[in-house]
């Protein structure tokens, strides 16, 4: 089968499936740092699908969605409009916001995260 990413349409469809499943705390987290899907940039993995769908911002980090991995995963970023590293975690998006909510309440990171292939 051959690789397309993810369209709008789609990416919006995996945003309302996993709000369904967001409990009360993750919902109210979510509504204060989402955003309407933007396309962003990510060299060079991203370069095939020009770009990952950004649906979150978190500070000077983002939320985006991997079509590649089919997963949330979390970066940060320096220039509006470009995802600084690559991660392949095959999260659900509430897992992606718990993790976000669970750091700034512990003050440090928690969970896995998978990177690039290393050649």
């Amino acid at each position: 089968m051959k690789w397309k990413p993810i369209s709008e349409a789609e990416i919006i469809m995996l945003i309302n499936d996993s709000y369904e499943r967001m409990n009360f705390e993750q919902r109210r987290f979510w509504d204060a740092v989402k955003i309407y899907p933007e396309k962003w940039k990510q060299k060079p993995w991203g370069n095939k699908g020009k770009g990952f769908w950004v649906v979150a911002i978190i500070g000077n980090s983002v939320v985006y969605y991997n079509d590649i991995e089919e997963g949330f995963n979390r970066s940060c970023y320096i220039k509006y409009g470009e995802i600084k590293d690559y991660y392949c975690n095959q999260s659900e998006l509430e897992w992606e916001i718990q993790v976000v909510m669970d750091e700034i309440r512990d003050g440090y990171p928690s969970g896995y995260k998978a990177g690039p292939p290393i050649p």
